[in-house]
């Protein structure tokens, strides 16, 4: 039998009909998560054409884009918030899907909630109606972003058409050093690879420093795969992840998990698996990074200069974010501070954070908001005093949601401002029209809240 990698198994498992030069494959998609943003016109045209929601038992809302996040949800006064997230409330109860609405205490980002509850499971297909789906490729699941148009197709026939990608297998040797983290780790392979550079490709993160890496921190590097073009990101489930799963609400119980182990732990590579494409990145070459343009892969070490403009659009990109070649990204002026996110929103980034925050306090003209990725981390966080560090510090301590990272919902920059953001995108207008982005991880963003500048995480952790 032919070798075989991890994303080759998993597609295989879920082949429903295979790909021909006429048309694509259909695969089976194990766990669909919708939210109140790309769902409403694919239940209109389950109703128009008078359609059921085939697996109700596979098929999770939550409310997580458009609510507001501060202490009140005075957002809802806005009319558009308040119609797509009744919106949603009526399309599930018609349908019958289940939805962890802001009072179910599960309510939380999509892809910080999916993991907590354990829907995300091994060897599985999921998609959802948000480009970072990639983010659950970290429990070894083939999971990636959908349109609008097929979410209803999932919704009414749990198949998707879908062309087989090709493999990537990233190695990353060695280990990284202190203050450096994930996100650190994958704005240099974006970087390496360029912003469509994994296009037509599935990811698979190998090597030392991904198998010393924790869940929540193996989230946040598949997260961010879609930012260098790449369908989806994939790391081999491990001791690691079956630790994280166990007891997990939707996870298998009893004899069930016994059998979904025994199984799970065959999905790894097989070790003379050939995969289309190649890279190796040194982790212990690493420093923390920032990005220093309007696409994520124009990122440096965080005491590098910015390199000249390559290109019209690099060019075009220095000119929006006001910066210029030969710069150092080092005491760069910031007005706002955003952690949270599906990319780094989770509690371990918070505690993080809460690190640097420890018994200082923010610059004066730093505005500062964190943002918990759930319902859950939220009461988490709170059971261990950390609201009370960002508190204490100046920061503002915000109900659950996608808050700064995607500002339609009531949380956004001024033209101009600029902030350090532990988020995924730094596309100009992202978090608000004429807003400038340095995307970071949650302790260089900290460190750039106290110091009132881009600055090195470093000197403030040892």
């Amino acid at each position: 039998m032919k070798a075989q990698t991890l994303f080759e198994k998993i597609w295989q498992r879920h082949l429903v009909v295979p790909e021909t030069s006429e048309h694509p494959a259909i695969l089976y998609i194990d766990c669909h998560l919708v939210h109140e943003v790309t769902s409403p016109q694919a239940f209109t045209e389950l109703r128009t054409r008078g359609l059921k929601v085939r697996r109700t038992d596979r098929t999770f809302a939550t409310l997580d884009h458009s609510i507001p996040t501060d202490s009140e949800r005075s957002a809802y006064l806005n009319a558009a918030t308040r119609h797509q997230v009744q919106t949603l409330r009526e399309n599930c109860q018609e349908f019958a899907v289940p939805l962890f609405d802001l009072d179910s205490g599960d309510q939380g980002i999509v892809h910080v909630m999916g993991p907590e509850l354990g829907l995300t499971l091994p060897g599985s297909t999921i998609v959802c109606g948000d480009s970072h789906t990639a983010t659950h490729g970290a429990f070894g699941a083939l999971a990636f972003g959908i349109g609008t148009s097929e979410v209803g197709h999932v919704l009414a026939t749990q198949c998707l058409l879908q062309s087989q990608p090709k493999t990537m297998a990233v190695y990353v040797k060695g280990s990284l050093g202190p203050g450096v983290s994930a996100k650190d780790l994958i704005l240099e392979i974006i970087r390496t690879l360029g912003f469509a550079g994994g296009t037509g490709y599935v990811l698979e993160y190998k090597g030392e420093a991904i198998s010393a890496m924790s869940m929540e921190e193996r989230m946040t590097l598949c997260n961010m795969t879609i930012e260098a073009g790449a369908r989806a990101g994939l790391i081999a489930p491990d001791a690691t992840t079956f630790a994280y799963l166990k007891g997990r609400r939707f996870a298998p119980k009893d004899a069930a998990w016994d059998a979904a182990l025994s199984d799970w732990i065959q999905l790894s590579s097989d070790p003379q698996a050939v995969y289309d494409a190649e890279i190796t990145i040194d982790a212990a070459a690493l420093t923390p990074m920032v990005t220093y343009g309007t696409s994520p892969d124009q990122a440096v070490g965080i005491q590098a200069r910015i390199p000249a403009a390559r290109s019209p659009s690099e060019t075009k990109a220095l000119a929006y974010m006001q910066l210029e070649s030969e710069q150092r990204m080092e005491g760069i002026p910031v007005d706002v501070v955003f952690i949270g996110s599906c990319t780094n929103g989770r509690l371990s980034d918070l505690r993080a954070a809460a690190q640097v925050f420890s018994g200082r306090q923010k610059a004066p003209q730093v505005r500062v908001l964190v943002v918990p990725g759930s319902q859950a981390v939220k009461k988490a966080a709170e059971e261990e005093g950390l609201d009370v560090i960002f508190r204490d510090a100046g920061a503002e301590w915000r109900e659950p949601g996608c808050s700064l990272c995607i500002a339609m919902n009531g949380d956004q920059l001024e033209p101009g401002q600029c902030a350090v953001s532990t988020s995924n995108r730094n596309f100009a207008g992202r978090q608000g029209k004429g807003a400038r982005t340095i995307l970071a991880s949650p302790v260089t963003a900290a460190a750039a809240a106290i110091a009132g500048c881009v600055t090195d995480p470093r000197p403030y952790l040892f």
